[in-house]
């Protein structure tokens, strides 16, 4: 087993989990937000993406955060007519960030980071039991 090609597809994968939970903070952070300007769109939720990369060095895959897709969802509409963003109608638009479906995304992240981490913890420790049993 080569040590350093798991922690290197670990790390990877902590490296690509930490630029997805920064696209979910963004878009939590977003989720009321409304348009700058009067008639515009509000914030457009984005989805992250993973791409692979093969390592010749390593001779691994391993993946990298790609650029983030934007969500071409509809927007959701609110009734709220003393709003300066409202239309003619009195509606306002809102992003189309689900914030539930945001909190799911983010669960499945930290998970997938932890079990990245695991990996790591477990490769240290073969490592270091393969080191005592050299020394003996």
């Amino acid at each position: 087993m080569d040590f350093s090609k798991s922690m290197s597809v670990a790390a990877s994968g902590m490296r690509a989990q930490t630029e997805r939970m920064k696209i979910i903070s963004e878009n939590i952070a977003n989720a009321s937000s409304t348009a700058t300007s009067k008639g515009g769109d509000p914030y457009r939720r984005k989805i992250a993406t993973i791409t692979p990369s093969f390592d010749r060095e390593l001779g691994a895959t391993l993946v990298n955060a790609g650029k983030p897709m934007n969500d071409k969802s509809d927007f959701r509409n609110q009734y709220d007519p003393g709003n300066p963003n409202a239309d003619a109608q009195g509606y306002v638009k809102l992003p189309n960030v689900d914030s539930l479906v945001e909190i799911m995304d983010m669960r499945e992240a930290q998970r997938s980071y932890e079990a990245d981490l695991t990996v790591m913890d477990s490769t240290k420790q073969m490592l270091a039991k393969t080191v005592d049993l050299l020394n003996k």
